[in-house]
């Protein structure tokens, strides 16, 4: 700890120390009101994002007026700097006394040396390695993972003038926000700017999220701020992440005059930036507030597109505010813009899910009256919808006017068709349009392949399915887990549990996941048809397969089967559960 002492009327004492002035006022003659020390730091021209506690260690020499009857110690300290007055009347009984003091006060100053702050312990011998050799160690320790290691070093380096490696910085940067240590994290980010370095857009980003998820979102703008100041100017993401936030913490006003007030300051109108803003409105305030907002915004220069009022559109059409789309497809109007396709079939698909079949067709009469006619996406739209509504008839109708108007329906087309028609229990009808595809340009695949063996499970008729599944194979058409749960599901369904075995094979053999469900079903439909070894046969394929083995699952599995009256086949299965480690040995059935 080091002291000042200076008399009554003596004139100001100014000490600099590592870029500080310290000021020590003269004192006023009233006794009442000791005079401080006073310290001005230096300031950066980067603003500071994270106010900490700004420590430092100072040490001065004494000085002693022996002609004052009034001294004044100013006592430096860490952080803290007090003043305190001591009037020699109050202690002083004797002019000895005083001389002892005075005597005292010059030993301590005689032993007392002013320590290097750089040559502390705490810097060990960085202190001493010139910026290439202190380099070499700071990649070291981030390829370690030993970040606060890496942050006293380039602390060290700052004093020491040296120029830390920038790929360091940023990665320490982006390690300390990621493990929330966001004051560290704004240390770095300030030496590596005032070092000449210039972090991009990545960092900065991980930077701008960090403060807003801890709620720092002033300090996140200010960032923003000083981001185009340091040679990277801030991007999409960093507007979006901060206009996201204000809306995610009910500060509607304030992001909109946000917006406002970047894009006064030469911001360019980013127009994904400018489309949230406009669907958080929409979405937290109504569509009323959210063509005020397009407005204001065309004021500031800064105008709507399609993709805009599109965005919007699609918001009110899955809420089915019918009124509300109305309105944005009138105010895109107003502005000189024609709804594309992108909007009709965005009307489209909300009207079909809805079932509003009588304004799907004037739409698609609009349609083919303008230069946006259907498209086959239109058509597969409406295709789906209707037959989710079985209106299968129309569906078909729609598919021959699409060939009719030369419109070549895809996979998908075909697809929706199948599942429908099996879903119709016109199964032969299915199998013929399976067949069409074959020698056509649209080939079946996994999925087409899939719908039809589906089908074919759901209507009980195995032969066919494992038919068409020869036929995959054949075709070089690899089968998934969804393929093979469809098969385990046929054949328990048609009572024939060994066919679902070998699937179960297969699927172990090709790493398939089975669920608890598909193995419930298969030993069950043994344990009824009194074929308990085959069952236990699965239980274990079900235990060699499950990484952590849950009781519970077990323990439904064996109730089940006892509760459908095979008590004796349920207590072979639980006591070789119980052989298997599975249970416990005085596992309860129910």
């Amino acid at each position: 700890m080091g002291y000042a002492v200076n008399s009554q009327n003596s004139p100001v004492e100014i000490f600099h120390f590592h870029g500080l002035k310290w000021g020590s006022k003269q004192p006023s003659l009233g006794c009442s009101s000791p005079k401080h020390a006073t310290a001005k730091g230096s300031t950066s021209h980067f603003t500071c994002l994270i106010k900490g506690s700004c420590r430092s260690h100072s040490c001065f020499p004494w000085k002693v007026d022996n002609c004052s009857e009034r001294v004044m110690m100013s006592l430096g300290c860490r952080g803290l700097r007090r003043s305190v007055s001591i009037d020699r009347d109050e202690w002083r009984s004797s002019e000895d006394h005083s001389m002892n003091v005075k005597r005292k006060f010059k030993e301590q100053i005689n032993s007392k040396k002013l320590p290097n702050p750089l040559m502390s312990t705490l810097d060990g011998p960085f202190v001493r390695n010139d910026e290439e050799t202190n380099n070499d160690i700071l990649q070291k320790f981030c390829s370690d993972g030993k970040l606060n290691d890496a942050s006293r070093l380039i602390e060290i380096m700052a004093r020491q003038n040296q120029i830390p490696h920038f790929p360091s910085c940023i990665n320490l940067i982006r390690g300390f926000v990621k493990v929330d240590e966001l004051d560290k994290a704004s240390k770095i980010l300030q030496v590596m700017i005032m070092s000449g370095g210039i972090p991009d857009n990545i960092t900065y980003n991980m930077m701008v999220r960090g403060l807003c998820k801890r709620g720092r979102i002033r300090s996140a703008i200010d960032l923003l701020e000083d981001m185009s100041l340091s040679g990277c100017p801030p991007d999409v993401i960093t507007y979006n992440t901060i206009i996201r936030f204000m809306f995610d913490n009910g500060c509607l006003d304030q992001a909109v005059g946000f917006w406002k007030d970047q894009l006064r300051k030469g911001c360019p109108p980013y127009l994904i930036s400018y489309t949230i803003l406009i669907e958080l409105v929409c979405k937290h305030c109504g569509t009323a507030r959210a063509m005020e907002v397009i407005h204001d915004m065309a004021v500031e220069g800064c105008y709507p597109d399609i993709v805009t009022y599109n965005s919007l559109l699609n918001f009110n059409c899955k809420q089915g505010k019918y009124e509300d789309a109305a309105l944005v497809i009138d105010n895109s109007i107003s502005y000189g813009m024609k709804p594309n396709v992108v909007t009709y079939n965005t009307l489209i698909h909300s009207l079909c899910n809805h079932g509003c079949w009588d304004e799907v067709d004037e739409i698609l009469a609009i349609m083919k009256e303008t230069s946006h006619p259907p498209t086959v996406v239109t058509y597969n739209m409406l295709i789906n919808g209707l037959c989710k509504y079985g209106l299968l008839d129309r569906a078909i109708n729609f598919l021959d006017q699409m060939v009719s108007e030369n419109y070549s329906p895809d996979i998908v087309t075909y697809n929706t068709l199948l599942g429908a028609l099996f879903k119709a229990g016109m199964v032969e009808e299915a199998l013929q349009l399976l067949q069409f595809l074959r020698g056509s340009s649209c080939s079946p695949g996994l999925i087409t392949y899939n719908t039809v063996i589906d089908g074919l499970t759901r209507s009980g008729d195995m032969e066919k399915a494992m038919g068409l599944y020869d036929e995959m194979l054949k075709d070089e058409i690899r089968p998934d887990d969804i393929t093979h749960r469809c098969l385990v599901w046929g054949f328990c369904q048609a009572g024939q549990a060994e066919g679902a075995i070998e699937i179960l094979k297969v699927m172990a053999e090709r790493k398939h996941r089975v669920g608890s469900s598909g193995y419930k079903m298969v030993i069950h439909g043994l344990c009824k048809n009194g074929k308990v070894d085959l069952a236990i046969q699965v239980l274990q394929m079900m235990v060699s397969s499950h990484r952590k083995q849950d009781e519970t699952t077990y323990l439904t599995i064996i109730k089940g089967i006892a509760d459908a009256g095979m008590k004796e086949e349920a207590n072979k299965l639980c006591r070789k559960l119980r052989e298997w480690k599975v249970f416990r040995e005085r596992t309860p059935l129910g």
